[in-house]
């Protein structure tokens, strides 16, 4: 397998697991999760299920589901077979394998016996890892085979501080994200009206559903916050790493969409097609900044030599 197949092959696992992702969402924001009933893998005891909205909702996500799974086997053996050389490459083809496994069998469990919010929200959370380990893996390898090839010239340039600031964001960004999926599965989307205040208030009585959206509004804010710290650094004080700085700004540019977007998902609670955009909108650039905070993870990680790509 030539390095250019193996590229498109990591595009391809990157693309049905972002589909796998969002029909998961779909489903969670539709209500379609026990269309097929408490079956799986069958839909009402048939491979292929009755015409309905929720069932094809439903069947389709476990499709893509499956899809991905093949191809995140498909991407760790290729990547074993033909670039073993690249230690970085097989890590994250490995990730996505797993995540993929851990995170289908949560969904296969959803279905057959009823599971608590907690439990659910990490199922979200695990699908975001596999997500973004498969971009993880399109990124690092168009960079090892792109165009410009592998740059082995490279030399040590991020400092400590921002590399500990980088994975400090990273995974911050991966508790708001499960706050989130928790208000979404304890339906405590109506706790907060109005935005930025919460009905009516700079700091409301912290109960129920009110206490669990104010959490994740205030963990949202620190969130913007990191990133945009993080971004500022990664574009003025790293200017002769063009690769970092725009990592930065796609961060930051991500991370003030996604506030945006959340605001959306307030002021169209009561709305329900223009609802689900919104929510659809702001589950699409969490994930795309977990995985860009991801990634510049790892880059960060090599640039100031603490890990060899080969």
């Amino acid at each position: 397998m030539t390095t250019h197949q193996l590229k498109w092959l990591s595009y391809m696992t990157c693309l049905i697991m972002f589909m796998a992702l969002f029909g998961g969402v779909v489903v969670s924001k539709t209500g379609s999760g026990l269309e097929c009933g408490n079956q799986w893998p069958l839909c009402h005891g048939r491979l292929i299920p009755a015409y309905t909205i929720g069932s094809l909702i439903e069947y389709t996500h476990r499709l893509f589901s499956g899809l991905a799974g093949l191809l995140s086997l498909a991407s760790m053996f290729a990547f074993w077979r033909y670039a073993r050389h690249r230690r970085d490459l097989l890590a994250y083809a490995r990730l996505t394998l797993l995540f993929v496994i851990v995170q289908g069998g949560m969904g296969a469990l959803a279905v057959v016996k009823s599971q608590s919010a907690p439990v659910m929200a990490l199922h979200m959370g695990f699908s975001l890892i596999a997500f973004a380990s498969s971009l993880m893996l399109a990124l690092g390898t168009r960079l090892a085979f792109g165009l410009g090839g592998d740059s082995r010239t490279e030399q040590p340039v991020v400092r400590k501080g921002f590399r500990n600031l980088t994975w400090v964001t990273a995974v911050y960004s991966y508790i708001v994200v499960y706050i989130g999926a928790y208000v979404s599965h304890t339906s405590s989307q109506g706790g907060c009206s109005g935005w930025p205040l919460c009905n009516g208030e700079w700091i409301p009585e912290m109960s129920g559903g009110v206490g669990i959206v104010f959490v994740h509004r205030m963990a949202a804010a620190l969130l913007f916050i990191l990133t945009a710290v993080l971004g500022h650094l990664a574009f003025w004080k790293h200017k002769d790493i063009p690769e970092l700085r725009a990592l930065g700004v796609s961060a930051v540019l991500l991370c003030l969409m996604q506030v945006f977007s959340g605001a959306a998902v307030v002021y169209t609670l009561y709305n329900e097609r223009l609802y689900i955009f919104a929510a659809l909108s702001h589950i699409v650039l969490i994930s795309g900044l977990f995985g860009v905070l991801c990634y510049m993870s790892v880059r960060v990680w090599q640039l100031s030599g603490g890990g060899s790509k080969r």
